[in-house]
């Protein structure tokens, strides 16, 4: 899945089973306790002995069995859902002693099943409890464990595997493998539908390369994928994510898809963003979505990209995961396009999004996503800069800019970023310069570098669009923050605090370039000119440009101080590889 959004992962599944009443010759055993002390010492010791035999359970047999699949279940009751309890049992060692259950030849098909949810559940959205997991060789048992005769201990690998692959630090199925790729192609034809969801998570875990996606595509993989739609909501829904894997930012791919069976695969994504299950729409438009960005030769159907804006908007309606990705994913469909930011202004998405914005909670992902949204909106279209600038949405956004949540902040200087493209709007009104100016300065401040970024890239644009009132920023302590921030050693601080520099530089009076450079000193100038990063050269050569224009004794900064500036200018000149230093350095020769 794309780091903008995602269909999600299922929950585990398991529910907590009820474990059999003892008879009378376990009575005693059953009485010792469910503590997890005590619950991994009895799975302990009912594992193989030292110099037994291969598969030679401890002595008692049968009666051992039985106390294995107890113990087993109730490890497996008490962690499924519950990371307090996973924590407990990877620190008291309980992982290796599942795992070997798995291993063992003799072990009972309620032992495997038991062994199976387990060491699932232990990888399960807890990174330590994958690292146990897969240290302890559960993938190869498990995968082993497929080809069982029975049919429970097959679903319950299948499902373990599945929560094994959804972990990042799950090893890469190597899908350049012809042998490799062929298993894959025979779990997607089992019969089984835990067993072809398996295979489903597994391209979509193991397919990143564009070699990968190839190998895949090749093989038929998209087109088996589709095949599979007309199963379960669940298989389907995990079908969808594999052909977003594999097709992502990758235009041979998608075209092939698109067009092989006479675009019948593309054409049954499309049936699916009317689906009745609305994950199922998210991920049939999420799929839409990739396939345009990597082949938009085969995406120029207006109706069908109207259609996916009008989904997206009624997705942000439903509760939980799918209500929150949607804006997202409205926000992916229509980045950098004024045409489809036009379709979607026509649909009321501003109006739409406002309205979700304020009827929920500020410090929520929903409220994150539809603020990036309502940000991409604002970013082309003047029309929708104005629509957003109710009263409501404007104190809203200053509270956003002062929120606890890192995630919260960053969204709210994405969208001032963009509605500051507006003159009209910095000039008066709730959100004019005299009103942001202050807490994004604050900002500056923040622990997260993440905010910093966003609270520069919103400076920028206010003082590039501020032009005829600069004085606001001047006096607000701004310049003296972004000369701090530009010997951050984090290369996108010192590139972003330079471009504001810039941009607050740009058709300033002589009094006041001088108050800017003596804050930045030509010391640190000329270090910036010489900086490790060429884009940071680049913007601080932009920085001189804007500084020596205009005005002739605004030369006197580059050729005085012993030439300091100009010196630097030359070793560029002479060393320069990156093509905007260059042409950066070009411009300066001309004065």
């Amino acid at each position: 899945m794309p780091a903008t959004a995602s269909g999600g992962a299922r929950p585990e599944e398991e529910e907590e089973e009820v474990s059999p009443a003892p008879s009378p010759s376990t009575s005693a055993s059953a009485c010792m306790g469910t503590r997890a002390e005590e619950l991994t010492a009895r799975l302990a010791a009912t594992g193989p002995r030292p110099g037994a035999g291969r598969g030679a359970a401890a002595a008692g047999g049968e009666e051992v069995e039985h106390e294995r699949v107890r113990a087993l279940r109730e490890i497996k009751n008490q962690i499924i859902g519950n990371r307090t309890k996973k924590l407990l049992y990877l620190r008291l060692g309980a992982v290796p002693s599942v795992v070997a259950a798995l291993a063992e030849p003799g072990a009972s098909p309620a032992a495997l099943v038991q062994a199976a949810a387990a060491a699932g559940s232990f990888a399960c959205g807890v990174d330590d409890g994958a690292r146990a997991v897969l240290a302890a060789g559960a993938v190869g048992h498990l995968t082993r464990l497929l080809a069982h005769p029975d049919e429970k201990v097959v679903d319950a690998s299948a499902r373990a595997l599945r929560m094994i692959y959804q972990s990042r630090l799950a090893p890469k199925f190597d899908v350049n493998s012809g042998e490799n790729v062929d298993f894959v192609l025979s779990l997607l034809d089992s019969e089984n539908e835990n067993v072809t969801e398996l295979a489903a998570a597994i391209v979509s875990h193991s397919c990143e390369s564009s070699a990968e996606q190839l190998s895949l595509c090749s093989a038929g993989v998209p087109q088996k994928l589709v095949s599979l739609f007309g199963c379960s909501m669940n298989l389907r829904d995990a079908c969808l994510g594999s052909i977003i894997a594999v097709i992502q930012n990758n235009q041979d791919v998608a075209s092939r898809f698109a067009s092989t069976d006479h675009g019948k695969g593309f054409r049954s994504v499309v049936g699916l963003i009317h689906d009745r299950s609305p994950r199922t729409r998210l991920l049939a438009c999420l799929c839409l979505i990739a396939l345009g960005h990597a082949s938009p030769d085969h995406f120029q159907d207006n109706q069908i990209k109207t259609k996916l804006i009008m989904v997206l908007l009624e997705l942000i309606e439903e509760p939980g995961h799918v209500g929150d990705e949607a804006p997202l994913a409205l926000t992916t469909l229509i980045k950098d396009s004024f045409e489809l930011q036009r379709q979607a202004l026509t649909t009321n998405a501003v109006e739409k999004l406002s309205s979700h914005l304020l009827a929920n909670p500020l410090g929520t992902r929903r409220a994150v996503t539809i603020l990036l949204a309502l940000s991409e909106l604002c970013s082309k279209l003047e029309e929708s800069r104005s629509q957003l600038m109710s009263v409501e949405v404007s104190t809203l956004l200053l509270e956003a800019l002062k929120h606890d949540w890192a995630d919260i902040r960053v969204a709210a200087c994405s969208c001032l970023k963009n509605i500051s493209r507006s003159p009209k709007i910095l000039s008066g009104g709730r959100l004019s310069c005299d009103t942001v100016i202050g807490p994004l300065v604050q900002l500056l401040n923040d622990s997260s570098t993440s905010v910093q970024v966003a609270a520069l890239g919103a400076i920028c644009n206010i003082a590039i669009n501020l032009t005829p009132r600069k004085s606001v920023l001047l006096h607000s302590g701004v310049v003296s923050q972004l000369v701090h921030l530009s010997k951050s050693m984090d290369p996108m601080l010192r590139l972003k605090s330079v471009c504001a520099l810039r941009n607050i530089m740009f058709l300033l009076s002589p009094k006041d370039k001088d108050f800017i450079v003596k804050e930045l000193t030509l010391s640190t100038l000329s270090s910036l000119i010489c900086d490790s990063e060429h884009f940071v050269q680049e913007q601080t050569l932009a920085l001189v440009h804007n500084l020596v224009d205009g005005y002739v004794v605004s030369a006197n900064y580059v050729i005085g101080e012993d030439g300091m500036v100009m010196d630097a200018i030359a070793r560029q000149l002479n060393n320069a590889s990156a093509p905007g230093v260059c042409i950066q350095v070009d411009f300066l020769q001309k004065y």
